[in-house]
């Protein structure tokens, strides 16, 4: 024996469907809020692999050249 669904008050759908609403607001402002403090986070951190990328780019270029320094100095190169 089944019963009949109880009628749910109107106060009470009034509220369930004002919570949802407020929250899919709140959550389509707090995206948008994020998403241009994570765009602003990306740009810092594209100028910031630049000037890594240019740091490491010489520090690769002499640790380079001090190798081929050390192998003349073992081969017994001179110039």
């Amino acid at each position: 024996m089944s019963q009949a669904p109880v009628k749910v008050s109107p106060l009470i759908k009034f509220g369930r469907w004002s919570f949802l609403i407020l929250g899919v607001a709140y959550g389509a402002f707090n995206q948008s809020r994020l998403s241009k403090k994570e765009a602003k986070i990306r740009e810092i951190e594209t100028q910031q692999k630049i000037i890594r990328d240019a740091k490491l780019a010489e520090e690769k270029k002499r640790n380079a050249e001090a190798e081929i320094r050390a192998l003349e100095a073992l081969a017994g190169i001179k110039k």
